[in-house]
């Protein structure tokens, strides 16, 4: 299957780098290379580009793509959470700027193989990077019942998270569960049928909360949103599409903390805790998807772009 992804909020993120074509940029979830290709016609032959991706499609297709642009490109197989060891070995240790798209690639979605997808009955999987030990499987068959019942509430807002971990765990006792057509039973029998019938697939809450603990999702994120923005060059920026709201969440604290770091109480006249900010919040609600990209692809209608500026 031909890696296949429609960038999202394209035209919003690349206006809002603010790409000075002697930069260098870094796009740490490269994917099909939609952002990163538009990030490097603006680049002068000075300019410099360093593409990153834990998925061996999204490599292969990139650097095809990424072809025309010759040695001012520089792919890196690995997770964005290695961004600051990597750029180090390439002797770069401050950028311009900073691209996350959070979201699953259109391939790794509907390629059943990958196993992230609700539609089809495929082996469970969902690994962003397939040289992974965790999987989808190892989740589901493994974890105990009030694990599975924390990753569902928490990673996925289930309402019915309770069920669906009892359910699993008594599914399993008799055989493994393999496919995702298998879970997506347990699922619907631990919906009562008035809510199945209401909004979208009663699998989706589930499969989100199993992808995220797989990949470690919002983990590398938190841990990564800091080291980023230290990489980040005076008046360089960070842009980051996030597709739920844990996402959003986490990404709109950490760049508030940047930008008001201050631990002292309130009714201290002076701060005295010593911590400086280190730029500003850009956008102060999200920037979101128009009704014309939202009509051209559904996909992007949860997808929200918060943006933060460095200032040394």
């Amino acid at each position: 299957m031909e890696f296949s992804h429609t960038s999202v909020l394209l035209k919003e993120t690349i206006s809002n780098l603010k790409i000075k074509p002697d930069g260098i940029y870094v796009d740490g979830t490269l994917g099909g290379a939609g952002h990163a290709s538009c990030v490097c016609e603006r680049l002068s032959a000075m300019g410099r580009f360093i593409g990153i991706d834990q998925d061996e499609a999204a490599i292969a297709a990139a650097g095809k793509r990424l072809e025309p642009f010759g040695d001012q490109v520089t792919i890196i197989r690995s997770n964005y959470c290695n961004m600051v060891p990597e750029l180090a070995k390439l002797g770069i240790c401050g950028v311009d700027g900073i691209l996350l798209d959070l979201g699953v690639s259109s391939y790794q979605l509907d390629n059943a193989e990958r196993g992230f997808t609700y539609r089809e009955d495929v082996p469970l999987d969902m690994r962003m990077d397939q040289r992974a030990a965790l999987s989808a499987y190892d989740v589901v068959n493994s974890y105990s019942e009030e694990e599975l019942f924390r990753i569902l509430h928490e990673y996925g807002e289930e309402r019915f998270a309770g069920r669906i971990a009892k359910n699993i765990c008594k599914d399993r006792m008799n055989a493994p569960i393999r496919t995702t057509g298998e879970l997506i039973d347990i699922i619907r029998r631990s919906i009562p049928a008035k809510i199945r019938a209401t909004g979208g697939h009663p699998a989706k809450r589930t499969f989100q909360a199993i992808r995220i603990e797989v990949n470690q999702e919002l983990t590398v994120l938190e841990e990564s949103l800091d080291g980023m923005i230290d990489l980040l060059n005076d008046g360089g920026r960070l842009c980051v599409i996030t597709f739920h709201s844990l996402e959003d969440r986490l990404v709109k604290n950490i760049f508030r903390k940047n930008e008001h770091p201050c631990t002292c109480p309130p009714e201290f006249p002076v701060c005295v805790c010593g911590k400086k900010s280190k730029g500003t919040v850009v956008t102060r609600k999200p920037i979101l998807p128009g009704d014309e990209e939202m009509t051209a692809n559904p996909r992007s209608k949860s997808a929200k772009l918060r943006v933060f500026e460095r200032k040394v």
